[in-house]
């Protein structure tokens, strides 16, 4: 259980994202502040609020930041808003992300550069962010999604494997630099998960999808969301710079 813990998770309002705020309240943390620069107008109140209602869970307070996860100064006010409202944050997901997939030939420096600032980058800023809050406080949890592609690699896709093998590099680096300060720093790196994204796949993609995973399935975002909510408890005090493939077996 969470008790009494604050997070901040980032890309929280839909997909796996949405999961693991879900999952962070379902084990009673006691606040959880989550950004998304995809809000338009008055959708982060009301995003918070369908959330509130779908954890039927009135102990944990739900709040919606909207912020570019890719700006230093957006993580920076995302942070001072969940130390406002939730009094402090003991556990940071970097989960915010996205895909401009193409044949490198084909790649565009834009789409390379967008997916690094989106994926990679916002890993730095909102760790960077919330460093002084968690040091002064001597105790975090930090987990980043990665993926699978960082570990592996994947044709057409050089810019977003680029950028979760460099969330790898980072975390590992930060669980080394972080260890004295008892802020543990991990990463989970998903595989096929069904998220709007691979729900765009036409069946014969997703059967030669399926021939690559042992466990014949794809994952949910709940998968990935429980294996979050470990690391941050108290039964993984003794893990850290670790990376956790949830991924039906593909890479082992």
């Amino acid at each position: 259980m969470l008790f009494n813990k604050r997070a901040i998770v980032t890309g929280g309002s839909r997909g796996i994202g949405r999961a693991i705020v879900k999952e962070l309240a379902a084990k009673n943390c006691s606040g959880i502040m989550f950004s998304d620069i995809a809000f338009i107008n008055d959708d982060s109140e009301a995003c918070a609020a369908e959330i509130q209602q779908e954890i039927n869970n009135s102990d944990t307070k739900i709040y919606a930041f909207k912020a570019d996860a890719s700006s230093l100064k957006e993580a920076e006010n995302t942070v001072a808003a969940a130390v406002e409202k939730l009094g402090g944050v003991d556990i940071l997901v970097n989960n915010a992300g996205i895909t401009r997939d193409n044949l490198l030939l084909r790649m565009t420096e834009e789409d390379f550069d967008n997916v690094i600032k989106a994926n990679l980058k916002s890993v730095f800023n909102y760790t960077k962010a919330v460093l002084r809050t968690m040091i002064k406080q001597k105790y975090g949890r930090i987990v980043n999604i990665a993926s699978i592609v960082g570990l592996i690699g994947n044709a057409g896709q050089a810019n977003y494997s680029a950028s979760k093998a460099g969330v790898i590099g980072f975390t590992k680096s930060m669980a080394r630099e972080l260890a004295s300060r008892n802020i543990t720093v991990n990463a989970i790196a998903p595989g096929f998960i069904q998220t709007k994204m691979t729900n765009k796949l036409n069946d014969d993609q997703k059967e030669a999808l399926l021939k690559t995973v042992p466990l014949s399935r794809m994952g949910t975002p709940e998968d990935v969301a429980r294996v979050v909510t470990f690391l941050c408890s108290e039964n993984a005090d003794y893990i850290t710079g670790q990376v956790i493939a949830v991924d039906g077996g593909m890479t082992m």
